[in-house]
């Protein structure tokens, strides 16, 4: 009722009043500073006279039956008396000593309506520690009071403290520490204050006064100045929070933790969030706080969208970026089987600037999708659709005509594409640098050529069994960029032509000759002493002996790995030539190698320990160790 006693309290209409009756349990506060009677004394001891006990208790007692209608007798007598003691403060230092029991809290809320009419209002300003801010939330306080600290050692506000200004530049919780043995420095809350220490409670901030003499502002742990007119009196002047709010365990739902991350600068959380996926920051990370959410929406996200494995994500989807996030620069939606031209489509025409394109395993898509992002993304630099059946050379032609930029396209397995559409992509893409085909079957000699004629700064090559020879690999050897070569499994392949292209290819770093059987010791031996700059070369299943691995170590300084697995002729000899003379190599594979002896291997791992030797038990051994180093231990407890 001291709500309705404040100076806004007959501005209440009459509507609002009733609906604060009938919502109590709420007890919203409808000032604009605080009001003393909001404040409930946690303890037992009473506020008033002796004599004025009884009386309360006697209303206490006759106000249970009739608490919505107007009392009379004892507890009207009662309550008369707290409004006339009410109405006559005139200054905080009154409102502190105006302290309230619970007994006499229920005699207010039980007849101290009836009494609206008969008591004025008086104008009480507001304590100085409610007018320099805090935090919206329940402020608990223990309140020095000459003559009575110990009868009422702690008092908790009721209100909501609504109009409180939120504290800046941080939030902090309220102090409540445990009280340390041996009391309160402050003789105000010596007496129960101590005696709460051993059953657990919490010592709290005391409320600042009036009485302090100093005029300093001291910075507290709640984030606000308090200034000297509003700190108490100490004996040594520190700041009434010296503790760390951790400390504060006794009144944990009271405490409220935002010293958190949201401290740190935007730049910095972004950083963070960078390291997460699409889905854990869509679906984690932005439904933490509206803060959070921001920041997961921030457009450098969205420029490279990784969709590649959601089976949930569909057309919609793709929609509603497109037409939310016009900067996407690269998009993957591999394994989308959700995904449709029309989703495609939508993202190419509402994203001019994207420029990497991943779609493997996109079976459902057809030539719509790939003609859209020709048509509407002229910066269209990469494009790798592997593994779909629906893609024809009309496809082709589009990226052809409209995309003059693309470097980089991979169409392995793109079974239905034949050598006119990639002649006209050669032709339409002059800055093209990496191309990639595998098992495409329909593609010859006729679009090798075409690469190498039109596409001069190719750097590697990839016809992994395709329907090519040595007629059209012959021509590859005007590419004087090429760095990587991948030949694998190509059927009509002669040594002379690997040859006279590791010689005209200089900056040849890469070759891959895996599945040619046609590939024999001196072919490797040409190799070994032409390739300058050759660092990897791949010989799995070819038809090579210990004189190819001793060849290699004897005239190349530049190889680094060799992998030379499921090649039968090999024996421990070669395998001991090559580790014992090659300065730069790094890695042997020998996976398979049946006539290399495991104890040879074991003995060169110990003998060159700066080798790498590939075999199926050290595989195995390799695989277990970095399992243990994870922190995998075998389970004794379960059969295998």
């Amino acid at each position: 009722m001291g709500h309705l006693l404040s100076k806004n309290g007959y501005r209440l209409n009459k509507r609002t009043r009733k609906l604060h009756h009938r919502k109590k349990k709420k007890r919203n506060c409808f000032l604009q500073g605080p009001c003393m009677l909001c404040f409930i004394v946690q303890s037992n001891s009473g506020g008033l006279d002796d004599d004025d006990s009884d009386q309360l208790e006697t209303g206490v007692n006759g106000g249970g039956r009739g608490r919505h209608s107007n009392a009379s007798g004892t507890g009207i007598g009662s309550a008369s008396k707290l409004a006339g003691r009410y109405a006559a403060l005139t200054s905080p230092e009154d409102c502190a000593k105006f302290l309230l029991s619970p007994r006499e809290l229920a005699i207010w809320e039980g007849q101290g309506r009836s009494l609206l009419s008969a008591v004025p209002a008086k104008l009480i300003p507001p304590p100085a520690l409610f007018r320099s801010a805090g935090i919206p939330v329940p402020i608990a306080v223990a309140v020095s009071v000459p003559g009575s600290a110990s009868d009422y050692a702690e008092m908790v506000c009721k209100r909501k403290c609504a109009e409180v200004q939120r504290c800046t530049p941080c939030k902090q919780p309220r102090c409540a520490f445990p009280v340390p043995e041996g009391g309160v420095e402050d003789g105000g809350g010596s007496g129960d204050a101590s005696s709460n220490s051993g059953t657990g409670h919490c010592h709290l901030c005391p409320l600042p006064s009036s009485s302090s003499s100093s005029s300093s502002s001291v910075e507290g742990c709640c984030g606000m100045a308090l200034h000297g007119d509003s700190l108490p009196q100490s004996s040594d002047s520190s700041p009434c929070c010296p503790h760390h709010h951790d400390d504060c365990q006794g009144r944990g739902s009271d405490v409220i933790d935002t010293s958190s991350i949201n401290r740190l600068p935007s730049s910095i959380l972004l950083k963070v969030f960078s390291h997460l996926s699409v889905k854990e920051r869509c679906l984690c990370a932005s439904l933490v706080c509206k803060y959070w959410r921001d920041l997961c929406l921030d457009f450098q996200f969205w420029k490279q969208i990784d969709l590649s494995g959601l089976q949930q994500v569909n057309d919609d989807l793709l929609v509603k970026i497109a037409s939310r996030r016009q900067n996407v620069t690269e998009l993957n939606i591999s394994d989308c089987r959700g995904v449709q031209d029309h989703g495609v489509c939508s993202l190419a025409a509402h994203c001019p600037g994207l420029q990497r394109y991943t779609a493997y395993r996109c079976k459902q898509l057809s030539d719509l999708s790939l003609s859209s992002l020709a048509l509407h993304c002229p910066l269209l630099a990469k494009v790798h659709v592997g593994n779909q059946d629906k893609l024809t050379d009309d496809a082709l032609k589009k990226l052809g005509e409209h995309s003059s930029e693309l470097k980089d396209i991979h169409l392995g397995q793109c079974y239905s594409i034949t050598d006119e559409g990639m002649v006209a992509l050669s032709k339409g893409c002059p800055k093209l640098q990496r191309i990639y085909m595998q098992e495409n079957k329909l593609v010859t000699d006729k679009s090798v050529r075409a690469f190498a004629e039109h596409c001069p700064e190719l750097q590697f090559v990839g016809f992994m069994g395709c329907s090519v020879t040595s007629l059209g690999v012959i021509h590859l050897t005007e590419l004087r960029n090429l760095s990587s070569l991948d030949l694998r499994h190509i059927s009509e392949l002669n040594n002379e032509t690997v040859m006279e292209v590791v010689r005209k290819c200089r900056n040849l770093s890469s070759l891959n000759l895996c599945l040619n059987w046609s590939i024999n010791d001196r072919c490797v031996e040409i190799i070994a002493k032409e390739g300058r700059s050759l660092k990897e070369l791949y010989l799995v299943s070819c038809k090579i002996t210990d004189h190819a691995l001793i060849a290699i170590g004897q005239y190349s300084s530049t190889i680094e790995t060799v992998d030379a697995g499921w090649c039968k002729e090999i024996t421990d000899q070669g395998a001991t030539q090559i580790a014992r003379s090659s300065k730069s190599l790094r890695y042997l594979g020998l996976m398979r190698c049946d006539k290399v002896n495991e104890e040879t291997v074991e003995r060169l791992v110990v003998q060159y320990p700066h080798i790498v030797f590939s075999t199926v038990m050290q595989d195995c051994k390799r695989t277990l160790e970095r399992a243990y180093q994870m922190g995998w231990s075998p389970n004794t407890s379960t059969a295998s």
